[in-house]
């Protein structure tokens, strides 16, 4: 359950991780022109998790032995859950840094903070470019973006990210595009009120989460058949890429 922000490409490295004769499908949330448009006009998406689940479901025709959802998606995918049949659901549901719909974490926009997302963007372009974008979250305390931006490009610039002659507004538009893609899925999330889940999940936290604080994300009150914890090697973007995460995340969506 692929949520955007990156290509859907970037499960192939899990797809080749995974042993001979067992397929992956990504179902795409970006394929809902509902919820793809608002991450290119203000983030305001005329849909809900509930629907994004329901429309998801009908892409399912077997049952899955595991379902998989990567950040935002790890939120539908456990919507999707819960409104299948008790026969079509799957075995568990593995969460890729996926924050929980909990109360902890349904916050207004307010509170995602300048300094907050452009660490969150630095890993994002990162990923995006290939390249790794090191930046000392302390560097960012206390700026807002129009000063914070261009420490996002010095660093990208210099890690090779970024050619030494990127415009800075155009850094802005592709920040700003991201920006509009969470607020979109906060806004989403804002209101849904999760039921617990059917079935164990299995939560697969990024060595670098984008809440490093908390080993659950928020997913233990969710969670009254089990949930299980690992860590994989990355960021919450190039654990997705990475062979070495792949070969992590592989193991665990296999059936016992």
């Amino acid at each position: 359950m692929h949520p955007g922000a990156l290509a859907a490409q970037v499960y192939r490295t899990l797809a080749d991780a995974l042993p001979e004769g067992v397929g992956l499908t990504v179902l795409d949330l970006s394929a809902s022109p509902e919820y793809g448009e608002a991450a290119l006009t203000g983030g305001r998406a005329d849909t809900t998790v509930e629907a994004l689940a329901d429309w998801l479901a009908a892409e399912l025709t077997d049952r899955q032995l595991s379902l998989v959802g990567w950040s935002f998606g790890g939120v539908v995918a456990q919507s999707m859950v819960e409104r299948l049949p008790a026969d079509r659901r799957p075995e568990r549901l593995v969460l890729l840094d996926s924050i929980a719909p909990t109360e902890e974490y349904q916050q207004p926009d307010e509170a995602l903070e300048p300094p907050l997302l452009l660490g969150w963007f630095a890993m994002y372009l990162g990923a995006k470019r290939g390249r790794p974008v090191p930046l000392d979250p302390a560097a960012l305390a206390g700026c807002g973006v129009d000063d914070g931006l261009p420490l996002v490009l010095d660093a990208a610039t210099a890690s090779g990210a970024l050619l030494p002659d990127t415009p800075l507004p155009g850094l802005r538009k592709l920040y700003d595009t991201y920006v509009d893609g969470l607020l979109r899925n906060n806004r989403l999330t804002a209101p849904y009120r999760p039921k617990p889940s059917s079935v164990p999940l299995v939560l697969v936290k990024a060595e670098h989460s984008l809440i490093p604080g908390d080993p659950t994300l928020g997913w233990q009150p969710l969670a009254p058949h089990g949930l299980s914890l690992a860590v994989a090697p990355g960021d919450h973007y190039t654990m997705l890429t990475r062979p070495d995460a792949a070969q992590a995340i592989a193991r665990l969506v296999l059936p016992a």
